[in-house]
């Protein structure tokens, strides 16, 4: 390929790019080897290369920043976003955009040439804004992001190349840096997960099946989570009808699911028109009969079972019967709930992530009961909302929470026996998670797992090595960052390891009789990825998850276990690398 580009580029006759859909990786690098580029307005362009543990190998870095500016290059090489075609031409990476005909446009641009001024072949061109100060700032941000990845280091690494080296070498150094990261095991990994995440929503029972998205969509419920369900709906083109219990509450919930359009709005996720469409197209009521319009409902109310059945009933009564209805339970029995209805085929879960209008993973939970219907649209809805699904059977926590209660539950073990949540948390960071799993209970609030903890108790559900620590804990109020104290001390604003939290910690060692022992940052991930993986295969086995690649699809996408690695499962089953000189 890098032959062909340089026949294209070192024509005697210009040639012109005309670009619709995606044109991504190769495909850029074969429009940045023409002399110009014409993109439909709805085109995205990009080098998404790093994605796969790559970066380009066909001149992308060399030329890009000779056609763009070079921090503007930095950032499409090293974070692997595309650009949509009106912010390209911004960036200079289009020069011109077509409205409806692509080839006419192009041929009418082309007709313009004879009255421009050459820009000659981009390799023969200077590189753009090569501010090394600004680089460096940039470099230094994106190098921090990417953790333990490494083509995203690779790639700043080709484009401080392509601004010292003359174009040939840094050609040369590109394409070599290209096959090596292509043998690299961070690649393969990454490979895994690509294709794991566009196998995870398929279904053998739905071959055949399917079922048009709902267009209106009811939700029940208005606190953070049905907000966000209520957000992701109307930011994906669904018209939505929220309910809550009183006009406060409506009140109260409209408030939040504006404000997360809002923040959309600020941020550039959405434009003015994009913004006044979803208010438009969104009504906050505590009136049930305004319900009875929508193809599919969603319950997002408290975690209780008795709950959670008083509002299915309600909906199938203000509902029509073709209407879909979903759960988004994280815990509780979805076929026990379809058993309590008049009609259980109606009932599919949807357990989606907080914040729901952000996390890229659905859970679609399939109860014994549910018709191919409900389950097909609601698959059609997740793709919808741009979701990566994976189908989970029925089970205490189902797929993503049941991992994750197992390896917190042997955390706690490791507290009781010698290590501290910041020793924990660490060790879990250095390997690539975005955080540790005490800063994420601080994070989501360690009252919410205190009450499930406290009706577990109740019915007789508590194991007989049971671990207080958590409970003194959110006896003594600290249940997080919201209360400035929880796992850690957040009075300075910082997490910051706290005495009062090892003393009770201490002390529960002592109670137990348990003699403490140091930890190892490799021996407290040996000891959580062992559990993962167990757990794991005991969902495999009982046919809770379908394939090992759906289960390391969902670790990756609810909980950031690192990418790069392939996923638990994946990464237990690779052979033990062998060092070299």
């Amino acid at each position: 390929m890098p032959d062909v580009l340089a026949q294209i580029e070192g024509a005697r006759v210009p040639w012109i790019a005309a670009i619709h859909g995606t044109a991504l990786g190769g495909g850029l690098e074969l429009a940045l080897a023409c002399r110009y580029r014409v993109a439909l307005r709805s085109a995205k362009l990009g080098l998404p290369e790093v994605t796969l543990g790559l970066i380009p190998g066909a001149g992308g870095t060399v030329r890009l920043p000779r056609v763009i500016a070079a921090a503007d290059a930095l950032t499409m090489v090293a974070g692997g976003k595309p650009v949509g075609a009106m912010q390209a031409q911004d960036m200079g990476l289009v020069d011109a955009l077509a409205d409806a005909d692509l080839l006419d446009a192009a041929l009418r641009f082309g007709a313009t040439l004879a009255d421009r001024p050459d820009p000659g072949p981009v390799l023969a061109r200077p590189v753009l804004n090569p501010d090394p100060a600004a680089f460096d700032r940039l470099a230094a941000k994106l190098a921090a992001r990417a953790r333990g990845r490494n083509s995203p280091k690779e790639a700043i690494a080709a484009l401080r190349r392509a601004l010292t080296l003359p174009a040939s070498d840094a050609l040369a150094a590109e394409r070599a840096a290209f096959l090596r990261l292509r043998d690299d095991p961070q690649s393969k990994a990454l490979a895994h997960v690509f294709f794991a995440e566009r196998g995870a929503g398929r279904l053998d029972r739905l071959m055949g099946i399917s079922a048009p998205a709902p267009d209106r969509v009811g939700v029940v419920g208005g606190g953070t989570m049905g907000a966000g369900i209520a957000a992701a709906c109307l930011l994906a083109g669904r018209y939505v009808t929220l309910l809550e219990q009183t006009p406060e509450a409506a009140e109260a919930a409209a408030a939040r699911v504006t404000g997360i359009l809002q923040d959309s709005l600020s941020r550039g996720v959405i434009d003015t028109g994009q913004h006044a469409a979803c208010l438009n197209a969104f009504t906050a009521t505590s009136n049930a009969a305004d319900l009875s319009g929508v193809q599919l409902a969603i319950e997002a109310v408290f975690e209780d079972f008795d709950v959670k059945r008083a509002v299915l009933a309600q909906l199938e009564t203000v509902t029509a019967p073709d209407c879909v209805l979903a759960t988004n339970t994280s815990y509780l029995d979805v076929t026990a709930l379809a058993a309590t209805m008049a009609d259980p085929s109606r009932l599919v879960g949807l357990h989606f992530f907080s914040p729901a209008h952000v996390m890229k993973l659905l859970e679609i939970v399939v109860p014994d009961a549910v018709s191919d219907n409900a389950l097909a649209s609601g698959a059609a809805l997740a793709k919808a909302l741009g979701k990566i699904t994976v189908f989970a059977g029925v089970c205490d926590g189902f797929i993503a929470n049941r991992i994750m209660s197992a390896y917190r539950a042997d955390c706690e073990y490791m507290l009781e026996e010698g290590a501290l949540p910041w020793q924990i948390d660490a060790a879990m960071v250095d390997f690539g998670f975005p955080m540790g799993i005490y800063q994420m209970q601080d994070l989501a609030g360690l009252d919410i797992a205190w009450a499930m903890r406290k009706r577990r108790a109740a019915e007789g559900k508590r194991p007989a090595n049971y671990v207080r620590i958590p409970d003194i804990l959110c006896e003594a109020g600290r249940f997080g960052r919201k209360a400035g104290r929880g796992w850690y001390d957040y009075s300075s604003g910082e997490p910051l390891p706290d005495p009062e939290v090892e003393r009770v910690i201490l002390d529960e060692s002592t109670r137990k009789g348990i003699v403490r022992q140091a930890f190892a940052a490799e021996a407290i991930m040996a000891r959580i990825l062992s559990v993962m993986q167990a757990e794991g295969d005991a969902i495999l086995r009982e046919g809770i998850a379908a394939r090992a690649e759906d289960i390391d699809v969902v670790m990756i996408n609810a909980f950031g276990f690192p990418r790069w690695t392939g996923g638990p499962i994946y990464l237990r089953d690779q052979p033990p690398r062998i060092a070299s000189d």
